[in-house]
């Protein structure tokens, strides 16, 4: 038997500053479905989750609840555990930057850099912001803020180590904007990663502190700390043996097939660790994958309080697999997606009771009341089968290119596809008026026989995704473990001819909507205060379909002259191109925005600002400080309409 091909999937490391929340969990799930189906698959996998356990934040954190750093993360971690457990993440090592065998191999990582020239001592002066653990120049502030997370930075100076980055550039630009490569998506990215952050021109990185002291000790200085980047990237090889005695699986899987995270820590991850790998000589991983936020939002569920978004307490009440499939499912490849519990609780009402629930239980009782649950070996199968038959082959190659590439989402609308394809089938058919004619009996065996299988068939490809429901289908359908095998998920009629189906338990009871929202309002924690923006008196809803909102793709971008506010974009509507300006020039850099497809009312009269004309208007939202677009991914076209 031929060895199994190693494949290797990290998630970043998580801060443990505070407990997991829904935030921390879709970029863990999403690698857990790859993981799943790469060992379906036959692939050896190694599965990478973990903690960044150090610095000054979890310093006075710790200090503020009168314990050591070390009990304080002990506590956070055990959570994490806790839930990556309940939501059923299946990964194969845990590191923690606090294990004694991670600190060792960091330490010789500072050391060799040292030595090869590319660390080297000086002072830094400049603002830092407790946070985000982040230095920044004066220039890269936005309104004397930190850029990342919008909170007031303080002077900070003092004796420090440097990391070369700026030496650098021009190897990180090739890595970026090579396309056989294509090392980072999804592609908006790397203008990002190019226009921000290269192009201004690489600065050398921090990499050791002395105002604290909980972190990793430079051996050759004391007094220093070994600082996040080096500490915490170190990970991805540190926890395969990297310069360590705890394992031996770095030649086996390193470098990394994927490396995923949300979009905010893209720059550490396509900046500072190839350039950190580079110094070392070792091979970079093969791709950088950088998704969309989970946003909150997206609707008002009460008068008094906001949305419970506690995974322990969603998960308990409407099933872990309920919960999984709803957070795969709503975030689009590379764009931002809105989390609100009514949201979930539609989906789960239309997918998966409607659609797939509904779908089993009439399949599996039909067979019961017609044929004592046991079909006949004799059948009738015509022409009239061959459409779902022919979407069900096509299912197994799309979901597994989408599921490896993180376009989870358009994997599961087309498996739900195929399932709604199969209830319109059964309709077709009429199983019930089959019934009424003994000759007619073959013809009604294969329908319920094709509807059987297409179930099998689409349980095996959803399985990656809800790893807990998908056994017991397999169960109520009668189908045995031979094929429910990742490759029999294309073959046709893998069923037993004479398959015997037991009727189960309800998969996904229907939720009352109301009654839940009504019930976890109870449960949720009051707002301190009230949005900033109150609601509006009702509309007609002629009002609202009056307004024509396209996705429009833009073309370039400029601030306009003696204005702080205004942007000047050329944009792609889908018909043509259009002037429109905005005012948003204090929260984005004109070049941050070229390329990018948003949001847009574009059947506004025209109006003129600072002497120019501006057709339409972009959409935004905001939240306090915090201010964003509104952005799609870029698989959708311009011109595409929003409902």
């Amino acid at each position: 038997m031929s060895e199994k091909k190693p494949f290797y999937i990290t998630t970043p490391i998580y801060y443990p500053s505070g407990n997991p929340h829904i935030g921390h969990c879709y970029t863990t799930l999403a690698c857990d479905v790859v993981a799943r189906m790469k060992r379906m698959q036959g692939f050896d996998v190694m599965f990478l989750t973990g903690t960044d356990e150090h610095g000054q934040k979890i310093e006075d954190k710790a200090k503020e609840a009168g314990v050591t750093p070390q009990e304080y993360v002990d506590g956070i971690v055990a959570n994490f555990k806790k839930l990556w457990e309940l939501l059923g993440i299946s990964y194969d090592r845990y590191i923690r930057t606090t294990d004694p065998y991670h600190v060792e191999s960091v330490q010789k990582i500072f050391k060799e850099l040292y030595d090869r020239g590319y660390i080297y001592k000086g002072e830094y002066k400049g603002k830092y912001c407790k946070p985000c653990e982040s230095f920044w120049t004066e220039s890269q502030l936005v309104d004397g803020k930190c850029p990342d997370c919008g909170r007031e930075c303080v002077d900070a100076s003092e004796e420090a180590y440097f990391f070369k980055l700026s030496d650098f550039s021009d190897r990180l630009e090739k890595l970026l904007t090579d396309e056989e490569l294509n090392f980072l998506e999804p592609k908006s990215r790397v203008n990002e990663m190019i226009n921000n952050f290269i192009k201004p021109g690489l600065q050398d990185l921090c990499v050791s502190r002395t105002s604290f002291t909980w972190g990793v000790p430079v051996t050759f200085d004391p007094g220093h700390v070994v600082y996040v980047w080096i500490d915490a990237l170190s990970n991805y090889i540190t926890a395969l043996g990297y310069d360590n005695s705890e394992y031996d699986d770095f030649s086996k899987f390193w470098p990394a097939d994927i490396h995923v995270m949300a979009k905010e820590i893209i720059r550490f991850h396509t900046l500072i660790w190839p350039a950190m790998l580079m110094a070392l000589d070792l091979p970079l991983p093969k791709k950088v994958v950088g998704h969309g936020w989970i946003t909150f939002g997206g609707g008002k569920m009460s008068k008094s309080s906001g949305n419970v978004i506690d995974p322990f307490v969603l998960s308990e009440r409407y099933g872990v697999d309920s919960l999984r499939y709803h957070l795969l499912r709503e975030m689009p490849f590379g764009a931002d997606a809105p989390y609100t519990n009514e949201m979930m609780f539609n989906r789960i009402n239309c997918d998966l009771a409607n659609d797939l629930g509904n779908l089993v239980s009439r399949t599996v009782a039909m067979a019961i009341k017609y044929f004592d649950g046991t079909l006949p070996v004799d059948k009738e199968f015509n022409d009239s089968d061959e459409e779902l038959l022919k979407m069900t082959d096509e299912l197994p190659s799309f979901v597994a290119e989408n599921y490896e590439s993180l376009h989870i989402s358009d994997a599961l609308d087309k498996i739900f596809r195929v399932i709604a394809r199969a209830n319109k089938y059964i309709d077709e058919n009429e199983p019930w008026v089959l019934a009424k004619d003994e000759a007619k009996k073959p013809r009604l065996a294969a329908v319920l026989y094709n509807l059987l299988d297409t179930v099998r068939r689409c349980s095996i490809l959803l399985s990656p995704v809800m790893p807990h429901i998908c056994p017991e289908i397999y169960e109520q359908i009668g189908a045995c473990e031979c094929c429910t095998k990742w490759e029999a998920a294309s073959e046709r009629h893998a069923l037993k001819a004479d398959v015997t189906v037991q009727k189960g338990r309800v998969l996904f009871p229907r939720i009352d909507v109301e009654k839940e929202i009504a019930e976890l309002d109870a449960l949720s924690p009051k707002k301190a205060d009230l949005p900033e923006e109150p609601l509006k008196p009702l509309t007609k809803f002629d009002n609202f379909a009056a307004l024509d909102l396209r996705a429009v793709k833009v073309l370039s971008c400029e601030k306009v002259k003696k204005s702080d506010k205004l942007l000047l974009f050329k944009v792609d509507d889908g018909f043509g191109e259009r002037q429109v300006l905005s005012g948003i020039a204090k929260y984005y850099e004109p070049e941050d925005l070229i390329g990018k497809t948003l949001a847009m009312i574009v059947n506004l009269e025209p109006r003129k600002m600072m002497g120019y004309e501006s057709n339409g208007m972009i959409m935004s939202v905001r939240d306090g400080d915090k201010f964003r677009v509104v952005e799609f991914g870029d698989d959708i076209k311009p011109g595409a309409d929003i409902s």
